[in-house]
């Protein structure tokens, strides 16, 4: 339908708009004033998205059915469309970002707070232990290989309180509003890495945990309504069925926490850029400088008296803090992808937990085990969220990979990278996708975790793979004629 598209503006067709009606978001589009010509196909009905004040995601707070998969990705489009109209509707692109997390993180809060019964006190009496947290050592040597996850009595579930009956008040939310907003802030203006790319991996984040069920049982944490909502899930039935992950909300929220401050004041260049620069960052850390770095500052301002309710509603303990703390120290470090020793770390905890001889003799009472294979379920979720935009359309694809050329391109003019990238991209590229994409994407099968997701994630990232290496090269001459047009000498 491209012959018949228009500047800025998104169209799609008429099963695309029934599945966004079917999801409860018929808002979002307004059909085409004249039915467009396909050959093939005759004359067509299609569809405009609109961009309203509507136009927010607080709906998809639970478990995405194929509608809501459809609904996602129009919510990205649109927010990746050009900001021509954004002043329509009051909202610039990063007030939207910011709104929908904002309904992300208080469903999630919701649940952390029916999980402890559904009381939110005053929590004064953990200022000695918040200063200690992150006091003393660096991100990294906080880092340990297996997480130990809370587990919950089977009464404490069968007990617990329904998520969408708790508020989780204005004070709060407010605050976890404005917490947004000076992340958001925080972030550079890099082409990749900027608070569009944080938002993009949390969406994936959501979507994958999500899918975190029994792959015996069916697929989603829940049905939707014919309302919209979400149907509730009897949390028992999951438990166990996911290393603990679904029983415990404090887990996923540090998880979707965690992709949304992953790269927060990422320079546009590696960590091996960093040492080789000896920014003030780089001796502070030495190595995973960039993730370090993200984790200090965003802890630094979550810590803030003016922030004390937002904090109340994620802990009320010391040791549901440190659990808090730990989740999200290992989670942005294992964005990291590079280190060696983390390599060699995931490698070997990943043998030992998903290996056939270890799984067919191990006791369904061994926590240790449940929580290794847990810490390495929630590393291989955030590092397929970070690279999400392989493992989708090829058009979302493209355009990522386009921004992180741009940084990396730019960076090297600006002599802040030894080799010219345009000269290694393509088959760079290639190797990308054939030792790191597509076995991360088969690793998410081997899970056993993630459903239909698995599937889904492989066979775009193979497809992707294949039309890269039929167009790559030429792609690649675009951008560097697109930079040059833009940043000429």
């Amino acid at each position: 339908m491209e012959h018949s598209g228009e500047r800025n503006r998104i169209q799609i067709s008429q099963a695309t708009a029934d599945l966004l009606a079917e999801a409860g978001f018929s808002q979002w589009t307004t059909p085409r004033e004249t039915k467009i010509y396909l050959k093939g196909k005759g004359d067509m009905q299609t569809y405009w998205m609109r961009k309203t004040k509507s136009a927010r995601v607080t709906k998809l707070t639970g478990p995405l059915t194929q509608a809501e998969t459809v609904a996602t990705a129009a919510y990205s489009e649109l927010t990746e469309c050009s900001d021509e109209s954004d002043s329509k509707d009051g909202m610039d692109k990063t007030e939207r970002l910011v709104e929908w997390t904002v309904a992300v993180l208080t469903s999630l809060l919701q649940q952390i707070i029916a999980s402890r019964g559904g009381g939110v006190h005053d929590i004064k009496s953990l200022s000695a232990a918040e200063r200690d947290t992150a006091s003393g050592r660096t991100v990294l040597e906080e880092f340990v290989p297996i997480i130990r996850l809370k587990r919950f009595e089977e009464d404490e579930l069968r007990r617990r309180q329904r998520p969408a009956s708790i508020d989780i008040g204005d004070e709060a939310r407010s605050q976890l509003r404005n917490f947004l907003f000076i992340v958001a802030g925080m972030y550079q203006d890099n082409p990749f890495h900027n608070f569009e790319h944080a938002i993009h991996v949390t969406a994936s984040v959501k979507k994958l945990l999500a899918r975190i069920v029994n792959v015996n049982d069916g697929n989603g944490l829940g049905a939707s309504n014919a309302d919209g909502s979400i149907e509730s899930v009897d949390p028992l039935h999951l438990a166990g069925h996911s290393y603990g992950i679904t029983s415990d909300p404090l887990t996923q929220f540090a998880v979707v926490f965690s992709a949304i401050i992953h790269d927060v004041d990422h320079p546009g260049v590696p960590n091996t850029q960093l040492v080789k620069e000896n920014t003030r960052s780089a001796q502070i850390y030495r190595k995973s400088v960039a993730e370090q770095n993200s984790v200090h500052l965003a802890w630094e301002i979550l810590m803030r008296e003016k922030f004390s309710a937002l904090r109340a509603c994620i802990y009320q303990t010391e040791s549901e803090l440190r659990r808090f703390r730990q989740l999200v120290v290992n989670t942005v470090m294992a964005t990291d992808i590079v280190d060696k020793e983390l390599q060699a770390l995931r490698k070997a905890r990943w043998e030992e937990a998903f290996s056939t001889v270890k799984s067919a003799i191990e006791s369904p009472d061994d926590v240790v085990g449940e929580d290794r294979k847990a810490t390495i379920v929630i590393e291989h979720l955030i590092q397929a969220s970070d690279v999400s935009h392989t493992m989708q359309h090829w058009h979302i694809y493209k355009s990522w990979n386009e921004k992180f050329f741009m940084e990396c391109y730019s960076a090297y003019k600006a002599g802040r990278a030894d080799s010219d990238p345009s000269e290694t991209w393509y088959k760079s590229e290639v190797g990308f996708f054939d030792f790191y994409i597509i076995p991360l994407a088969k690793k998410l099968d081997s899970c056993g975790v993630f459903g239909v997701s698995s599937d889904e994630y492989l066979n775009y990232a193979t497809a992707n793979r294949e039309e890269w290496a039929r167009e790559g090269e030429s792609i690649v001459q675009a951008y560097v004629a697109k930079f040059n047009r833009h940043h000429p000498s």
